[in-house]
């Protein structure tokens, strides 16, 4: 039996959960986020463990940090291999925007125990291990586990995420002009915000009247922007008409991992524009439509640059590479095959 933890329930675990539990028997066990509530998360842990022991074969963590502790230590006394997918805020050091684990003391060692000493690291992006980072001036440029962890010796694996485009499609609705969208959870909180790029995304709407913009998944998140709309979370299939009703998504955040809802916009035809930041630039696959710097005038440009000949162009090669290189198949056939060996 897989033993899988993670700090808190989300589309990433679940679509984990959906791939491995046809081919495999997997316990989930959710942690939790809550600094205050750690010490009982711990003790419920430890005994969680302690009691699927017999039966567990292996560890997979969703993320390192507090959560990836005691599975690393079980896995590492009792023999076992544990595997940690890291994601994003795990690999980085940001305290400028309030951002990485590498900024908080404990959650910093937690980390750092937990990578050090798991069987294999698999993040969904080859940046996560190294990166040059030029985005934001403000921002240290190395980031990165390698970079943050020098004496880091555990073998890692880059899986990236994969899109069921069966579903994800381009259902050929009209789309309005000049319309904008992006998905981003947790931006009522200001860091949040700042991390998902909507500072840069407010400067836009500001300057633009004629764009209408819509910031799907935090309803509590407020604008001063009329052309500005702001929607709670979404349904699947409420999400798939959001993005086949606009033009472009945009994937502006200041860090990133490999961020779901870019693949999901591209493979229902939105034409992306994204940061240069994680692996946005790879999911993209084209430097014309990657925004190298956070700045509002060259965000201007670069969309001032995509001619209206083109724009179908871009649509029908981004679908393609999602389906190509980024499919539901290809990662459920990896994330088995490292489970398996």
């Amino acid at each position: 039996m897989i033993i899988y933890t993670y700090p808190v329930r989300t589309a990433f675990t679940d679509r984990d959960l959906e791939m491995i539990r046809p081919e495999m028997n997997i316990k989930a066990l959710e942690f939790t986020q809550s600094p205050s509530k750690l010490p009982f998360y711990y003790l419920l842990q430890f005994f969680q463990l302690l009691w699927y022991l017999p039966k567990t074969t292996q560890y997979l963590c969703f993320f390192g940090g507090y959560h990836s502790v005691l599975p690393t230590w079980f896995g590492k006394t009792f023999n076992k291999k544990c595997i940690i997918q890291a994601g994003g805020t795990d690999c980085m050091n940001m305290p400028e925007i309030g951002y990485g684990n590498f900024r908080k003391k404990w959650l910093r060692k937690a980390t750092v125990y937990s990578f050090k000493n798991c069987s294999l690291i698999v993040p969904v992006a080859e940046a996560l291990m190294k990166q040059e980072y030029h985005f934001d001036d403000q921002i240290n440029t190395k980031q990165g586990l390698l970079n943050l962890i020098p004496d880091l010796k555990t073998p890692f694996q880059v899986i990236p995420n994969g899109f069921d485009t069966d579903f994800w499609k381009d259902l050929n609705t009209p789309r309005k002009e000049k319309s904008f969208i992006t998905v981003a959870t947790g931006t009522s909180r200001h860091s949040r915000a700042i991390i998902k790029g909507y500072d840069l995304i407010e400067q836009l709407a500001s300057t633009n009247s004629e764009y209408t913009f819509t910031l799907v998944g935090d309803a509590g998140y407020t604008s001063s922007n009329k052309n500005i709309k702001v929607l709670g979370k979404q349904s699947k299939e409420q999400l798939r008409e959001l993005f086949n009703s606009h033009v472009f998504y945009l994937q502006l955040s200041t860090s990133e991992g490999f961020p779901n809802a870019l693949g999901e916009a591209m493979a229902c035809g939105c034409v992306p524009i994204g940061s240069a930041v994680g692996a946005i630039p790879e999911i993209i696959g084209n430097n014309k439509l990657v925004l190298a710097k956070k700045e509002l005038g060259l965000l201007q440009h670069l969309i001032d640059s995509i001619e209206d000949p083109e724009m179908e162009e871009i649509r029908i090669s981004s679908q393609k590479r999602i389906k190509e290189m980024f499919s539901y198949s290809k990662r459920k056939m990896k994330l088995i095959e490292i489970l398996s060996k």
